[in-house]
């Protein structure tokens, strides 16, 4: 089994009125590799005729970003020309490369009637060939995303990667796995990782026990790498956030919403951003 090297709680860092938790990056962990930021926005209730969320139009470079909402919904909009509107149990992967301005807010529908709302975004490094790769979003329903149930109780929705010969909703220009894992309460299930791989093994929800150690929803456990298997047992009703990949072991840099290699690049990020290389931004 992989040994366990800390369990780290999220920081509470709230966004106006966004309860919002920020598991990575945190004092004591600056990344993954190539897992690089996870906010986690929520659980909570929005009244009627409110703002919604707070993340107007933005440029990126160099990452992806990959939202998984869990309550509510989010309206995409981007400078390519890409547009949606996804909701509970869909996921949104973009790919920003070399360089896009988008939006992520709540839908009209959202901001008129209120409800609950639980959104995640991740940022996922790109390495050094593909930093500036042409951008490209893609946002896919629940009912996209395939699930298998490798043990009563469990369900798994592979947003990429594969799982023993199905692969995930999503296909990625670097080898990475995601997926969301539900555990009813007293279920167990083991999940295979190659020693070469680094984790991300975020909590959502509920209470578990994952090698034998016990983890309790907003909590993100980092591993050593070494076995090859993460046994598991729910304390509760839970739901787990869980990727890997292959770290890339390059130098990086990050500036805002710009994530490159050198300083050099991140310079030149803003200047390509203020010469409008990024795309025109229509209201």
């Amino acid at each position: 089994m992989r040994t366990i090297k800390r369990v780290h709680r999220a920081e509470y860092r709230p966004i106006a009125d966004l309860i919002t938790y920020s598991p990575l990056p945190t004092r004591q962990l600056a990344q993954i590799d190539p897992f690089l930021f996870l906010n986690h926005h929520g659980y909570q209730t929005y009244p009627p005729h409110n703002h919604g969320l707070p993340f107007g139009p933005h440029p990126h470079r160099g990452m992806e970003t990959v939202t998984f909402i869990v309550e509510g919904d989010i309206m995409h909009k981007d400078s390519q020309g890409y547009q949606s509107v996804i909701t509970a149990g869909g996921v949104q992967w973009m790919t920003a490369g070399r360089g896009l301005i988008h939006a992520e807010v709540s839908s009209d529908t959202f901001r008129r009637e209120g409800g609950p709302l639980e959104i995640l975004q991740l940022w996922v490094n790109l390495p050094a060939r593909f930093k500036m790769t042409e951008p490209a979003y893609t946002g896919l329903q629940r009912d996209d995303i395939p699930g298998v149930s490798p043990a009563e109780g469990v369900q798994i929705r592979l947003v990429s990667g594969n799982w023993v010969g199905q692969s995930g909703a999503f296909s990625t220009l670097t080898d990475v796995f995601l997926a969301t894992v539900e555990l009813k309460a007293g279920t167990a299930v083991t999940l295979p990782v190659d020693a070469s791989r680094n984790i991300l093994f975020y909590l959502i929800r509920g209470m578990l026990t994952v090698n034998g150690q016990a983890v309790t929803q907003r909590e993100l456990v980092e591993f050593n790498r070494d076995g090859e298997s993460l046994d598991i047992t729910a304390t509760t009703d839970a739901l787990l956030l869980f990727g890997h990949a292959q770290p890339f072991d390059e130098p990086v840099v990050a500036n805002g919403p710009f994530v490159m290699n050198t300083e050099e690049e991140i310079r030149q990020a803003y200047t390509d951003y203020r010469m409008g290389k990024f795309g025109i931004w229509n209201e």
